[in-house]
């Protein structure tokens, strides 16, 4: 049995995609980048937000969302990273208390680079 990725790793370099998956994968990417940047975009505008003390209930649970979508996405993608942090960021806005201003910029700081140097 071939052993899995864990959390923060990638899959090693022998068990590689054969090249029409990685193409296929590589189209899926192209087409739901706009909305994958969008949902960064809304981790972003709610660290901000909470930053400010002004994370509203509405843009708290957008955000939750969102982290949500994006954990199963871009572990899709194989960026195992990102999904360990938007888990970390939807965990965090699960209740009002939880969330820090400063980790939540700093996970959707990250994730935007993750996102954007995926090739």
């Amino acid at each position: 049995m071939k052993p899995i990725a864990q959390p923060g790793q990638t899959a090693a370099p022998g068990n590689a995609a054969p090249p029409d998956l990685t193409a296929a994968i590589d189209l899926l990417w192209v087409r739901f980048l706009p909305e994958i940047r969008q949902r960064v975009g809304l981790l972003e505008a709610a660290a901000t937000a909470c930053a400010a003390n002004q994370l509203s209930a509405a843009q708290r649970q957008a955000a939750n969302a969102a982290a949500h979508k994006l954990a199963g996405t871009l572990g899709t993608f194989n960026l195992a990273r990102g999904t360990v942090l938007a888990r970390e960021f939807e965990l965090l806005t699960t209740n009002e208390d939880a969330a820090s201003a400063q980790r939540l910029a700093s996970i959707a700081g990250e994730l935007r680079t993750i996102v954007d140097s995926r090739k």
